[in-house]
């Protein structure tokens, strides 16, 4: 299938950023005037509708992750997600213990885990990027990984290399340490299918902000509802942690029994209104063949990138590899300008140290694509 692109935003290839689909400006301002209007409205039903907004997201967050309602929360980031997450578990589970990680994970939630660190009493294991390697193989993940880990944080598709990892193998080597298993799908949520139950794991966490074509500040979680069932207490904890969030009586405070018990104080409502579209589109059989585009256009960037000599960063088996296709430029480019150069053509990247980032998506062309091989440098 080929989308009907978009004329200004045919050259869009930073998905892994951003995300956009057919008609977005319009729908998106759509929910925002209909949210100004209930909320500017003189009477006394503005907290329901604003409520009721952001319980749609984390519906449709559920229905795209396989997940139970009642065990999906939402947060400002997935930083902020996964830092509620790993101070319920608290130093009962986690003291004198390993947290595992890649070196290749997304960096504010190493920095976050290293402030925790102290707190907790874990140890923070961080599996390096071998020399000459682009990114930390599932080999690599595994042979860190023994009974000592109490948790391990499975980043699922890389922001570095788009490197997917084999979920289903490395979920049957932490069951068989008794290591609980968090994942964050922020690059692969919407471009890949993904299910909470296959293979089951603890935690999950995503952005609505790239391939779900939402806006920043809408952070949303999954936690398995045995959990949910155990004494896991935020550290953090609110009036909308609670299973009434209007009781004001400070004697009879207690946590939600559900995934609210994560909540704090007064929710946002603003990013989860901006995102709900991008969410109801990509749950729509308008986004049928999403991938297959994607593919088609990510073969066509691998070839370009052997093309000019450039070292691929991102593996090159569709079944290891996210949206996105990432290669190193020549030493002697200038990437700040080679991104303007390439934006006044209407193609627009990024880059991140040496290495080129390309995530083609629904308004993506060829003529785009076009474009981007007659003006990248060849080595």
């Amino acid at each position: 299938m080929t989308y009907s692109a978009e004329p200004d935003r045919q050259g869009w290839l930073l998905y892994h950023s951003v995300g956009m689909f057919p008609g977005q400006e319009d729908a998106v301002r759509a929910a925002l005037d209909t949210f100004a209007s209930n909320w500017c409205r003189p009477d006394l039903q503005r907290w329901d509708y604003g409520l009721a907004a952001r319980r749609q997201v984390l519906d449709q967050w559920a229905a795209l992750v396989n997940a139970p309602s009642h065990a999906v929360f939402a947060s400002e980031n997935v930083t902020d997600a996964f830092a509620r997450f790993v101070g319920a578990l608290g130093r009962r589970r986690l003291a004198g213990r390993r947290v595992l990680i890649a070196g290749d994970c997304f960096p504010s939630l190493h920095y976050m885990l290293r402030g925790l660190e102290p707190v907790l009493g874990f140890t923070l294991d961080t599996v390096p990027v071998a020399p000459g390697e682009a990114f930390v193989t599932d080999d690599a993940f595994i042979a860190h990984w023994q009974e000592d880990v109490a948790l391990a944080i499975v980043t699922w598709v890389t922001s570095t290399s788009s490197k997917r990892a084999d979920l289903t193998r490395l979920a049957a080597h932490g069951r068989a340490q008794g290591s609980l298993i968090a994942v964050d799908i922020t690059q692969g949520a919407g471009i890949l299918d993904f299910d909470v139950m296959q293979p089951a794991v603890d935690f999950v966490a995503s952005t609505t902000l790239k391939w779900l074509c939402g806006a920043p500040g809408t952070g949303l979680a999954y936690l398995d509802p045995k959990l949910l069932d155990s004494d896991m207490a935020p550290l953090v904890q609110g009036w909308f942690s609670q299973p009434d969030p209007f009781n004001w009586d400070l004697t009879r405070f207690s946590l939600a029994a559900d995934a609210r018990r994560f909540d704090t104080g007064t929710p946002s409502f603003l990013p989860f209104v901006a995102s709900s579209p991008g969410l109801a589109w990509r749950l729509s059989s308008a986004a049928a063949g999403m991938r297959e585009h994607n593919l088609a256009l990510s073969r066509r960037l691998i070839a370009l990138a052997d093309a000019k000599g450039y070292r691929l960063r991102s593996p090159r088996d569709d079944a290891q590899r996210g949206g996105s296709v990432m290669a190193d430029l020549p030493e002697h480019v200038d990437t700040h300008e080679l991104e303007i150069s390439l934006a006044k053509h209407g193609v627009l990247v990024d880059t991140r140290g040496c290495a080129v980032r390309m995530s083609p998506g629904m308004l993506t062309s060829h003529a785009a694509l076009d474009t981007l091989s007659a003006l990248l440098p060849a080595v």
